[in-house]
């Protein structure tokens, strides 16, 4: 009776594992395909309507140069940003001054703002009507018009200070993983400095500096809430102005315009970072980095450090300063002339004012709970996938992270306004449950990616071990493979969570006019002059914001739990934790 299954599975080359993996790969295509391949095909269709007058516009209207401007502002940002991550990475691995290390926690901080809230608090704090030139102009007679960043200058000065973290981020890694010695030997050479910062560290901080350009490119491509504060007409206004006043096709075809734009940038970057070589050729042990050490440029470094904590705190400081305003109080003040806690009280005792948050917090848990179970189990297709296919697949899921959020809400919208087989024949435009697939669509690639970071540290023999011991494929998985993942898809899930508790664009779109998110309650709170109300709510946003960020970070590094352990027991047993890794 065993020996036709064995000759059989010789002959196919198969095991149960290999065809369990095949059959579990059948419902996850059809969910990518369904939510995300189909509804951008949807819009592309709807575009074309026609003969495709919709395009017409690109040549002879205003998406033209909406498109124009919107590439001149991203390439702008990286510049920019590239700066000032550029430098402060420099400032902050090759100098050794006092505070240090605070100024590379507070480097972190423009992370913690969620978009909106983000770009109010640069406007309210350097926009024409802003706490600086009311203050320039009151101590210095400068009239606040002429300092104020308002208009491209002011989406540039957003741009510049909440995507800098893009560079700092990659150049600091980049300038840590270097070996002292190549420097030593360039200036041993005769190079001066400039000289071997132009043909050795620059060279290797190429794929660096590449994966900053790439985010901050495709972040400022799909940026919309700057743009909105500062009215400045770029492609993602245009889209939202296209679907506001109905026209669906024109509105589609911006989307579409839009996605290529930044899959294109995303493929050029790729070949530039790929057409050369940037490995270190030295063997061995990389040398340690020396840290410029004299008193004129360590002084300057401290200087330079306190004003970038002055600039990076302002955002925060403006942030919490606002939520205790009394909403219509501050008119032509430089800093608002009362203050209450009823706006923090009223959130939490008014119904109405509770109803945003409960709206986000819910709906962002059932998008990250769908996007637990499809990222993960893609996740392990993918890495367990024997032949071709496996990077199909990898694209699907990763797909609405190269798209603008405006472009992912449009391609909802038109997929899904009508009763089709695909959404059990029930419309989702108007209802509730829009936002949930709206959240689930965009930020499903973050639990993929980071479990399928953890799942490439597990030794796939540990699952041959247990299916030896007779457990089947199914069993491998959820009592094996699922809890050795556990560290990557909570740091997944905790980022998909805030991410979607603080989603904007794409909420702005497709939002039930009686459930408005958090958000945009925050936008409409804004507009009606409840300014404290508004930064109250972006408070709390930014508060979960920087919670996730810290349990991330606790849970990443895993030490802090072996120092305590080991200091002194706990009074209480804990819950048991493993380390992520985001």
């Amino acid at each position: 009776m065993t020996a036709l299954p064995s000759r059989l599975r010789r002959r196919s080359g198969l095991t149960a594992a290999d065809r369990f993996v095949y059959v579990l790969a059948l419902p996850l295509v059809g969910i990518l395909l369904v939510y995300i391949v189909f509804p951008m095909i949807a819009t592309f269709v709807t575009s074309t309507g026609d003969d495709g007058a919709a395009y017409a516009d690109f040549t002879s209207g205003s998406s033209g140069r909406a498109l124009v401007l919107s590439v001149g502002i991203s390439v702008a940002s990286v510049l920019t940003a590239g700066l000032v991550g550029g430098a402060l990475a420099v400032l902050l691995t090759r100098f050794e001054f006092p505070g240090r290390a605070a100024l590379r926690v507070f480097a972190l901080l423009p992370m913690a703002l969620p978009p909106l809230i983000g770009a109010m608090t640069f406007y309210y704090l350097y926009g024409a009507s802003g706490i600086v030139p009311r203050l320039v102009q009151e101590t210095l007679g400068i009239a606040a018009g002429s300092v104020a960043a308002d208009g491209v200058w002011g989406v540039l000065l957003v741009h510049t200070m909440t995507m800098y973290p893009y560079f700092y981020l990659s150049v600091s890694a980049g300038l840590a993983g270097s070996d002292a010695s190549l420097e030593e030997a360039a200036m041993n050479l005769g190079a001066s400095r400039a000289t071997m910062w132009r043909t050795v560290l620059l060279p290797m901080l190429t794929p660096a500096l590449v994966s900053g350009a790439l985010l901050t490119f495709m972040v400022s491509m799909a940026s919309f809430t700057a743009p909105q504060f500062y009215n400045v007409n770029t492609l993602t206004m245009r889209i939202v102005a296209s679907k506001t006043s109905g026209s669906y096709e024109l509105a589609a075809a911006q989307s579409t315009v839009l996605s290529l734009v930044s899959i294109l940038f995303l493929l050029l970057m790729r070949w530039y970072q790929n057409r050369r070589s940037t490995r270190s050729a030295s063997k061995g042990t990389p040398q340690a980095l020396k840290v410029v050490q004299g008193a004129l440029p360590r002084t300057l470094a401290a200087v330079g450090s306190a004003l970038l904590v002055v600039v990076l705190v302002a955002p925060v400081a403006t942030i919490l300063l606002l939520s205790f305003t009394v909403d219509g109080t501050w008119t032509v003040q430089i800093l608002p002339p009362e203050y209450t806690l009823e706006n923090f009280t009223t959130i939490f005792t008014d119904p109405r004012s509770l109803r945003p948050l409960l709206v986000s917090s819910q709906m962002s848990g059932l998008a990250m709970l769908a996007s637990i179970v499809v990222g993960v189990l893609t996740a392990w297709v993918v890495a367990r996938w024997k032949g071709r296919g496996a990077g199909v697949l990898d694209v699907m899921i990763m797909l609405p992270w190269a798209l603008p959020g405006t472009v992912v809400g449009i391609n909802i919208v038109t997929a899904f306004a009508a009763p089709t087989p695909f959404n059990l024949g029930q419309v989702f435009i108007g209802s509730l449950w829009i936002l949930p697939l709206a959240y689930f669509i965009r930020f499903v690639p973050l639990v993929f990616r980071n479990a399928a970071a953890s799942l490439a540290q597990i030794d796939p023999s540990v699952e041959e071990a247990a299916q030896n011991l007779g457990a089947g494929p199914w069993r491998t998985l959820r009592t094996v493979t699922l809890p050795l993942m556990t560290r990557g898809v909570l740091a997944g899930a905790l980022m998909a969570f805030v991410q979607g508790f603080g989603e904007y664009v794409a909420s702005v779109v497709v939002y039930p006019a009686r459930f408005a998110p958090l958000s945009v309650e925050i936008y409409n709170r804004q507009y009606a002059n409840e300014l404290g109300s508004a930064f109250a709510y972006g408070s709390l946003q930014m508060l979960a914001i920087l919670v996730v960020l810290i349990i991330s970070e606790l849970l990443e590094n895993p030490r802090w739990r072996r120092r305590r352990s080991s200091a002194s027991p706990p009074a209480v047993p804990a819950v048991p934790t493993q380390p992520v890794t985001v």
